[in-house]
């Protein structure tokens, strides 16, 4: 008769191990949670959704963490995978099949929902989609399978945790062959923060350096990244013909105004991150005319939300709507120009929004309308 599985299997391969790497990628998936829905929030705001417009960088930092710690649980969970999964093919007792087989479908549905979060997530961050569905709305809706999963899967197995945390890491016991516990609990931990630092220099500019791995470095025209070009966008013609005009209805009055007539106007400077759902973040100093000026121009601003309606036609983010508070801040700008240069075409000439606060999709570039909404 062959020996018991616990005397075959590696004695890292424990609860011990499990239980900790478990624990970090609970508070891991937590993190995720909640900074993911405040981007679903801010980008689809239900009625009693309320976003500051300040501090500036705040949407950077959560988005920021969002997508870096989502590649941190990457080394978590192979080696928590690494640790547990013979005993996924154990047969189940006689005794306690029914309840067995159940924890083990729960166990799947939460792996398979948490690898499909971190690979889609993270080709979200290359924009590269080998798939037919929306990204945005399937990430949102699988994000509350994950969670869900792991609560779960936390109130079966709490008295297992509770039990395996009592415990040393190392306990007294003949030493098999193989890598020891605190090993395995050391290379999680240093393989979650080597993955963190390839990727958080997007966000953090000082670790530019050393994130080897980051999609965005912090470069692009006028010293900003772009996700999505004027060519792209199918702009190029519009956006730099003589006849551009910015229509602002406000109040139940129009007004047309040529990139000349908004150079004519005063002009003022917001220093503003463009932050965008990928992870990357980059500040500008942008320069143009305040939206709150460029609305008493035109007419009486009622308090509405503004939208915003771009030349583009062809994308799924042409349009954005700006709250109130948003609408009437300091720092909320027409852009007409960045790092003290007028804006290149693929970052919205003749004109763009830029406001505090909000992620880069919602940031309208090549502007085509300005409309008050009742």
């Amino acid at each position: 008769m062959p020996p018991p599985l616990s005397e075959r299997l590696s004695s890292a391969r424990s609860t011990a191990v499990a239980a900790r790497v478990g624990i970090a990628l609970g508070v891991g998936i937590t993190i995720l949670f909640v900074t993911g829905l405040i981007s679903h929030l801010i980008q689809h705001p239900p009625e009693w959704f309320w976003w500051p417009t300040h501090p500036v960088w705040l949407y950077r930092v959560t988005q920021g963490t969002h997508v870096t710690v989502g590649v941190m649980m990457i080394p978590l969970l192979l080696v928590k995978l690494w640790s547990v999964y013979p005993r996924f093919f154990l047969k189940p007792s006689v005794r306690r099949a029914l309840p067995e087989v159940l924890e083990r479908a729960s166990v799947a549905v939460l792996i398979g929902a948490v690898l499909f979060q971190i690979v889609t997530g993270l080709f979200n961050t290359a924009q590269f989609y080998p798939w037919k569905f929306f990204f945005t709305t399937t990430h949102h809706a699988m994000a509350y399978v994950a969670f869900g999963a792991v609560v779960v899967h936390l109130a079966v197995k709490l008295p297992v945790v509770r039990q395996a945390l009592s415990r040393p890491v190392t306990e007294p016991e003949e030493p098999r062959a193989g890598v020891s516990r605190r090993a395995v609990l050391a290379a999680a931990g240093l393989g979650a923060v080597v993955a963190g630092l390839a990727v958080a220099g997007q966000s953090v500019p000082f670790l530019r350096w050393v994130s080897l791995l980051a999609p965005r470095s912090g470069e692009g025209p006028q010293g900003v990244p772009i996700n999505r070009t004027a060519a792209a966008a199918a702009v190029t013609e519009t956006a730099r013909s003589p006849q551009y005009q910015l229509m602002v209805k406000v109040g139940g009055q129009q007004r047309a105004f040529s990139r000349a007539d908004l150079e004519a106007m005063p002009q003022y400077d917001s220093v503003l991150p463009i932050a965008c759902v990928e992870g990357w973040s980059a500040t500008g100093h942008w320069s143009g005319v305040r939206l709150r000026d460029l609305l008493a121009r035109t007419g009486e601003y009622g308090g509405g939300d503004v939208r915003f309606v771009s030349l583009e036609t062809t994308g799924i983010y042409g349009s954005s709507v700006l709250p109130h508070g948003f609408a009437t801040d300091s720092s909320t700008l027409i852009a007409l120009r960045l790092n003290g240069e007028d804006l290149t075409l693929d970052h919205g000439y003749p004109c763009r929004l830029i406001a505090p606060n909000r992620p880069g999709v919602l940031q309208t570039k090549w502007l085509k309308s300005i409309e008050e909404l009742s």
